[in-house]
């Protein structure tokens, strides 16, 4: 059943989606007391099913999660890629749009039903970025949702930190082509470290070991670096065989570096010494950064409970010499940690994040 708006209520929209908390919960008692039909309107609204969904949108598609209020799941949707670094945000909050309706008519609900909408995407870790977006996706979507309904962009790593965890206390370390380490204490606080860039540096990520790698090999073409199998490997895969080609690739092609960390995994598994020891210095590098944020987070409670950790990622979520040897440092060196694999996707991370606003706007 629909619930239709008295017309001579004085409604505003606008006003209502501002507020929170108490100040919605004064504004709508207020006028209840004042228009008795507005009562019955807010009533019969309050009873209608409700849903939120999570997003996690990256540079090839978008994936959507949608639960009812009580939690449950109500739908699993796919969608275009909503990278908004990529394809700008005008596209991406299409993108977004079109994943939202299609998950509306997946889980058989309208637009309107939707609470609250939280996307986690590639690329929107600043909080000008994560504005952006909001008014983006606020612009094709605004019109068709309810006023109150609750917008939210947040970092795809907020998300798989939700996810991993099932929206309790834990530790994800990401660990692809770049590196970042996110922790969530028992109240809810987020800790990060490392995450600083190629520039700078990414910890343990596929492009300083590509760029290690690529040192030693070059090492060995000079005649002053140890010999390794990295050598070979590169020519072979990639037709680096000489000092011009490997420039070349660098310097005009802009060759990927962090393609070339496969190579490390499997140098290292065939008991090449240099390559071993690039990925034990990444690991320690790494290491630090888990450290850093295990300190920031303190303790669980009650006192003794382990933190759990989960890898995301290509080079560590995958089975390989340097998520073994990283693993095993873990185990060693930091016996608070329990390893864990991560619990669900960060797109249910994401509708997690959206049910709890929702659930504090009732």
């Amino acid at each position: 059943m629909r619930c239709l708006k008295p017309k001579k209520v004085p409604w505003n929209g606008k006003v209502y989606a501002i507020l929170r908390g108490r100040e919605r919960t004064r504004f709508v008692r207020l006028a209840n007391l004042a228009f008795p039909s507005f009562s019955r309107y807010t009533a019969c609204a309050m009873n209608e099913k409700k849903y939120v969904i999570g997003l996690d949108g990256g540079g090839t598609k978008t994936t959507a999660e949608v639960l009812d209020l009580d939690g449950t799941c109500a739908a699993s949707t796919l969608g275009e890629r909503s990278n908004f670094q990529i394809v700008g945000v005008e596209k991406a909050s299409q993108a977004i749009q079109h994943v939202v309706l299609k998950s509306c008519e997946s889980a058989k609900c309208r637009p309107q039903d939707i609470a609250a909408i939280v996307a986690g995407l590639t690329g929107a870790g600043r909080a000008s970025d994560q504005q952006r977006m909001e008014q983006g996706i606020q612009e094709v979507l605004g019109k068709l949702l309810h006023a109150s309904a609750m917008i939210k962009v947040e970092s795809d790593a907020r998300g798989a930190l939700e996810g991993a965890h099932g929206g309790k206390p834990g530790i994800i370390v990401i660990a692809g082509t770049g590196s970042v380490v996110f922790g969530k204490d028992a109240k809810n606080k987020v800790h990060r470290a490392g995450g600083w860039g190629r520039l700078i540096d990414d910890e343990g990520s596929g492009h300083t070991i590509g760029r290690e790698a690529l040192r030693m090999v070059a090492k060995e073409v000079d005649g002053i670096g140890k010999p390794t199998k990295l050598t070979g490997l590169l020519a072979h895969r990639f037709d680096l065989d000489s000092q011009e080609a490997i420039i070349t690739a660098l310097y005009k092609n802009n060759f990927e570096i962090p393609s070339v960390a496969p190579l490390v995994m499997e140098a290292a598994s065939g008991s090449d010494a240099v390559a071993q020891k690039i990925l034990k210095r990444a690991a320690e590098e790494l290491l630090g950064v888990i450290k850093a944020v295990q300190r920031k987070m303190g303790p669980l409670k009650p006192r003794g409970k382990k933190i759990p950790l989960a890898f995301i990622g290509s080079l560590l979520a995958n089975d390989n010499w340097y998520s073994r040897y990283v693993s095993a440092a873990i185990k060693r060196e930091l016996p608070a940690i329990a390893l864990r694999s991560p619990q669900a996707s960060p797109a249910y991370g994401a509708a997690l994040m959206a049910l709890r606003f929702a659930r504090e706007e009732r």
